[in-house]
């Protein structure tokens, strides 16, 4: 197959790429830098283009059979609300750009991104699928940036939307944060720390992705999340053993609001999310547990 990949400079796009052509692909990488020198394969394509605005790089969507929306602001910052457009824009325009540019004669599977945000925070909760949104900013953002992309469907496409949940990997993510402080003996939960953690390992998300491309029947919502969530707690005492480190310096919740403002309490919100459609449609996880995904990426 050939596949478009936006934010394919990112940690999941650059990654992405390389294990799609591992694979056999050939891949079309859309980023904001002008240039790229990491990748040098021959069935590699980059372009350059700011994907928030209609542009030549809308072309290439009619060149190829699938597609990775990955593109968006990152949300691990403080939130201004000049900011928030930003995560907004950079979301919902990228997604409609794409979905205007795919061809009309032909299907093209879409594989869109969302978040576990979708859901808010909905303490114990047990999050399928089917469960309705939130109400809190990055709820509202996921609710419209999925309805942007289910409009590829109108056109004839499959489309499958992947409510992404914290991405562990080596080399970048938010492990590339967390194994730093943890080292230096500052690590532990956030706030009481009895918060649903969904979370998922890099491998398993792109083998995910490529599960979807491969089978025909895989579309709609689909939680992108290791089918054993655990609470912050026991992700932060995980770490800790692993990395031999006691994960005994929590972050109060009235620091990190303070620290953070409105971006904090996304910190301290819970989803208990599970993959529920993915095992349905018989995906195995190389990495089901919290420990193993921890191990894998520790000792790299």
């Amino acid at each position: 197959m050939k596949i478009l990949i936006t934010g394919g400079l990112g940690f999941v796009g650059a990654n992405l790429s390389d294990y799609l052509l591992d694979k056999g692909h050939a891949v079309i990488a859309l980023g904001r830098a002008s240039t790229q020198s990491r990748i040098t394969s021959e069935r590699y394509r980059y372009i350059s283009a700011d994907t928030t605005r209609p542009g030549d790089w809308q072309k290439a969507l009619g060149e190829v059979e699938g597609v990775v929306n990955l593109a968006g602001k990152s949300i691990f910052k403080r939130w201004s609300k000049r900011y928030k457009k930003e995560i907004y824009d950079s979301r919902i325009l990228t997604t409609r750009n794409v979905v205007d540019a795919l061809p009309t004669e032909r299907s093209v599977v879409l594989c869109s991104t969302s978040g576990a945000g979708y859901y808010g925070s909905r303490g114990d909760d047990l999050l399928k699928e089917g469960e309705r949104p939130g109400d809190d900013f990055l709820a509202s953002v996921s609710v419209d940036w999925e309805a942007e992309a289910f409009k590829g469907s109108d056109k004839g496409h499959r489309v499958a939307v992947m409510r992404f949940g914290v991405i562990l990997g080596k080399h970048g993510g938010a492990m590339a944060k967390m194994v730093p402080a943890f080292k230096s003996f500052v690590g532990g939960p956030i706030g009481r720390g009895t918060q649903w953690f969904p979370w998922i390992h890099l491998a398993d998300l792109m083998a995910a992705i490529l599960f979807i491309f491969e089978n025909p029947q895989v579309g709609g919502a689909i939680n992108f999340c290791a089918p054993e969530p655990v609470r912050n707690k026991e992700f932060a005492k995980t770490l800790g053993e692993v990395l031999r480190r006691p994960a005994v310096m929590p972050a109060p919740a009235f620091m990190i609001r303070m620290v953070l403002g409105e971006f904090g309490s996304v910190l301290l919100d819970s989803q208990r999310t599970i993959p529920d459609k993915l095992l349905g449609y018989g995906f195995e996880f190389q990495y089901p547990d919290i420990k193993s995904a921890i191990e894998e990426i520790v000792a790299g």
